[in-house]
């Protein structure tokens, strides 16, 4: 499906209450497959993977200026490997914030919804040689408690690790 028709139904009833056509500014839509680069900015490297979403997912990592972030969401572990894809995407990154919806304990009852577990991004993160983990896409059952319990437990296997939340500023 092409990107301006994925935006022009997430604009249209009973998802937003403004059509796209309302927009004055002219809008550019580039469309991608998932594994290939984005291209923006000569300065701006943009490259993508397939994430394992049972709806499909992309994973991106912007390079500028010597430093890279990767912002894997909506993607689920594989229960035997890690994902090559992923791998391939995060190696070497500054950052990677990543799908860590569910605990270990948790993950057994939502296998198949295409989310993750922070241990999980650790496992990726060694892996490929991540310098920071941010932890993302909680899941909404979790309270403020279990997200610090979260981050502490995290922490302590690997330094450095943290729990995004709103208006966080993450400077590599």
């Amino acid at each position: 499906m092409a990107m301006r028709d994925v935006i022009g139904r997430l604009m249209s009833s009973p998802l937003f209450p403004v059509p796209i056509e309302v927009f004055q500014a002219e809008l550019e839509f580039r469309d991608f497959k998932p594994g290939g680069n984005i291209e923006i900015d000569p300065a701006i490297q943009i490259r993508t993977a397939p994430l394992n979403h049972p709806q499909g997912a992309v994973g991106y990592r912007v390079e500028y200026e010597g430093k890279s972030i990767c912002y894997v969401s909506d993607t689920e572990h594989y229960e035997d490997r890690l994902d090559e894809n992923i791998l391939s995407l995060i190696q070497d990154a500054d950052i990677m914030i990543y799908d860590s919806t569910y605990t270990d304990e948790e993950y057994p009852r939502h296998v198949g919804w295409g989310h993750s577990t922070w241990r999980e991004g650790m496992k990726l993160s060694d892996a490929a040689g991540v310098k920071q983990l941010v932890l993302f896409h909680h899941d909404p059952g979790h309270d403020d408690a279990a997200m610090d319990a979260i981050g502490r437990d995290a922490l302590a296997v690997r330094p450095g690790t943290i729990v995004a939340s709103e208006g966080m500023t993450i400077v590599p």
